[in-house]
């Protein structure tokens, strides 16, 4: 395949996911599958998360793999997820914790607080979001309730396929389309609400800019270069997972065949593809 673009997607759902190495060539694209792996939610005592360390191991390995195979340079890598969960980001730039999952018992009476609080027409109003008890506001509504000690110990949160391409390449940021799930948005505005930070006393110094989908924020570091076997590929941001589905096939096949010419954000075909 003299002259393919090869590019690499992570596909992470709430019970599996995969990598997939894509290739680009007179138009047509090809994809295989690189790995494949459980995610799902693991139990810790009295409550329930993602074993982030088991799932990154696992990427890396497809990743590793789709270097290995491919006769062509992967030119970037991009991750897509589901919304609302997060990671906590200590100073050390390290995990504080497991990140939880969003099925947690934790979050159990933070949204009707919330409602009562705020109202729910006003909430509505500031981010146009649906409401479900577990949107990242009432995640974090629970963490200053019950272990207010880890806020004070939290430098950033980073919401999970971000947190991915953070331990790729070590750049902080959120997704515009990842932000949108959190209903601490403002959707007009189309970053954090003060309002509601201040409403619910929480820090806004703890999240990350705002990113739009389409945007290279990196490229692997040198050492998950050295550790994966390839080059310091860039890391491009793609759609939340659920807005990566409603694209239609024929839309899909347009940007396919623009992609090969103006070099735009391959990595989100083949997250699309990956539906």
């Amino acid at each position: 395949m003299s002259g393919a673009k090869c590019y690499v997607a992570v596909d992470l759902g709430a019970t599996s996911g995969r990598v997939i190495l894509g290739s680009i060539l007179d138009g047509k694209l090809t994809l295989e599958e690189t790995g494949r792996f459980q995610t799902g939610a693991t139990k810790r005592g009295d409550s329930i998360r993602w074993d982030f360390e088991r799932i990154f191991t696992a990427i890396k390995a497809g990743i590793a793999q789709a270097a290995k195979i491919t006769k062509h340079e992967i030119s970037s890598i991009s991750v897509d997820s589901w919304g609302v969960d997060f990671g906590l980001i200590g100073k050390d730039g390290k995990l504080i914790e497991e990140p939880y999952h969003y099925r947690d018992e934790r979050n159990a009476g933070m949204m009707e607080k919330a409602l009562e609080q705020y109202g729910e027409k006003n909430l509505y109003q500031e981010t146009g979001i649906q409401f479900m008890p577990f949107n990242t506001l009432y995640q974090l509504m629970a963490i200053k309730e019950r272990t207010p000690e880890l806020l004070a110990k939290t430098d950033k949160i980073i919401f999970m396929a971000d947190l991915v391409a953070y331990y790729l390449c070590g750049e902080v940021f959120a997704e515009y389309s990842m932000a949108s799930t959190s209903q601490i948005m403002n959707m007009t505005e189309k970053k954090w609400s003060q309002k509601l930070f201040d409403a619910f006393d929480l820090p806004m110094d703890i999240m990350p800019d705002i990113v739009k989908s389409g945007s290279v924020v990196g490229k692997l570091t040198d050492q998950m270069s050295q550790e994966l076997g390839c080059g310091n590929i860039s890391v491009w941001l793609v759609l939340l997972m659920i807005q990566a589905q409603l694209l239609p096939r024929f839309l899909l096949k347009a940007i396919v065949g623009r992609i090969s010419q103006v070099e735009l954000g391959l990595s989100l075909a083949l997250s699309l593809m990956m539906r």
